[in-house]
């Protein structure tokens, strides 16, 4: 039949938005409370002269990229610069630390340099297991940061290595495209939040 594979990936694509409706729901019942906090967090810290560090690999690369230019130009409407930055950006800092201590020291080598106490960690990983992200909170910690995790699944090692004052944002689904969407939709809920706080506090 002519029309056979524009019903198949017609099908494809319904699954796919239904699969992202329920990772949707279940994101929002696990987490709606704990944006608002990371929202408050994020904000404080900036009031405070302190920054946002941002890492991830991959899709998750992106998205610590995206939540640093959200916070240093906008979101939704023009307000006060936030400061912000992504550490996966600076592509000689990034493979020097990579060839000369191996890939895994990529983001804590940089926390090492530029983080302050006071300062946050946004700290990206679907699967919670990445070995560069998971030594960024370790660096993190001993150099005074707190960190914020968005993770996947079930938190992997990332969810062990958290302090009491560190936060963890949980995607409760077990497929990397399902996580990576809801984290670009948590992203864009705490800049929302932010912005509306800025806008609230003058």
């Amino acid at each position: 039949m002519p029309n056979e594979p524009t019903q198949a990936a017609d099908r494809i694509v319904a699954e796919l938005f239904a699969d992202s409706r329920r990772a949707n729901e279940a994101t929002l019942k696990t987490n709606a409370q704990t944006m608002s906090q990371v929202a408050q967090r994020v904000l404080a810290c900036c009031n405070s002269g302190g920054k946002i560090l941002a890492c991830g690999n991959g899709g998750s690369a992106g998205d610590a990229q995206h939540f640093a230019s959200e916070l240093v130009n906008r979101f939704e409407r023009n307000r006060r610069a936030l400061a912000a930055v992504s550490l996966v950006t600076e592509s000689s800092t990034v493979t020097a630390i990579a060839n000369d201590a191996g890939y895994s020291r990529v983001f804590a080598r940089q926390i090492e340099a530029l983080g302050r106490p006071g300062d946050l960690l946004l700290a990206i990983s679907t699967s919670g297991n990445s070995a560069s992200v998971v030594q960024a909170i370790d660096t993190a910690h001993d150099a005074g940061l707190n960190v914020v995790a968005l993770t996947g699944r079930d938190g992997g090692d990332i969810a062990t290595r958290l302090g009491a004052d560190d936060i963890e944002l949980r995607v409760p689904d077990q497929v990397t495209a399902r996580i990576q969407e809801m984290h670009l939709l948590i992203i864009h809920c705490i800049c929302r939040l932010i912005e509306d706080s800025v806008a609230d506090n003058g």
